[in-house]
């Protein structure tokens, strides 16, 4: 399946929803697009919606924890939000769950 990318931005904060597959094939758009919000001046916050994304493979831990550590280094909030249920079984598989900060609803 393809890739689905919609960002909606307000003043320093960023909502990316995706949905389809993260793989080789789709990972280095979601990268270079989750990288450039990150790296952006004054971000505040980066939201990722992950209820659409219907396959991740490994390919996308390394995006999430690549992002997870530029948004720390420049102080941004670094949020995911409604994984689906086998998203959320490869983010515990790998340890990701404890390390980023996982959202169950809406965002705020």
């Amino acid at each position: 399946m393809d890739l689905f990318l919609k960002i909606t931005s307000q003043d320093t904060e960023h909502r990316v929803v995706l949905g389809g597959d993260i793989d080789a094939h789709t990972g280095p758009k979601v990268k270079e697009t989750l990288m450039s919000l990150a790296n952006e001046p004054g971000t505040s916050r980066l939201l990722v919606d992950l209820e659409a994304v219907e396959y991740m493979d490994s390919t996308g831990i390394g995006i999430f924890i690549a992002v997870m550590k530029a948004c720390k280094q420049r102080e941004c909030a670094f949020e995911v939000q409604k994984l689906s249920a086998r998203v959320e079984r490869l983010f515990r598989i790998t340890g990701l769950y404890e390390h980023i900060a996982i959202r169950k609803g809406e965002s705020e």
